[in-house]
């Protein structure tokens, strides 16, 4: 089992940054791949990147591309995504997501554990 807790969401202005912790217990976290989805209101949930668990190719949704960076530290137990260039289509619930192994499973839409979300607002 895992728990993950968000951190770091916010209200931005359009063009800031923002930059979001998921803490993780449990000694697995390392090995396990994750990943960060989003939920803006009436919208369904949508992937936004997923990083293996060390080294290996990274992957982002084409919205976010160039703009958004996700990085772990598995010393920590904790996975980042930086934001920049943040557009008022950006602002959603953002979760952190583990459990598979390979980074690219999420692109299902799918993970074995979440967090509870942090909430992101962009102001126009």
């Amino acid at each position: 089992q895992v728990q993950l807790v968000e951190s770091g969401g916010g209200l931005v202005q359009a063009g800031g940054s923002l930059r979001l912790s998921c803490e993780a217990s449990g000694r697995t976290f390392r090995h396990y791949a994750m990943a960060w989805f989003r939920q803006a209101p009436g919208k369904e949930r949508e992937f936004v990147a997923s990083i293996p668990a060390s080294g290996g190719n990274i992957y982002y949704a084409d919205s976010v591309t160039g703009r958004f960076t996700i990085s772990r530290d598995n010393a920590k137990s904790t996975g980042y995504l930086q934001m920049n260039s943040l557009k008022p289509e950006d602002t959603a619930i953002y979760y952190c997501a583990t459990g598979f192994y390979s980074p690219t499973n999420y692109r299902t839409g799918t993970s074995p554990y979440w967090g509870q979300g942090t909430q992101v607002t962009v102001s126009a």
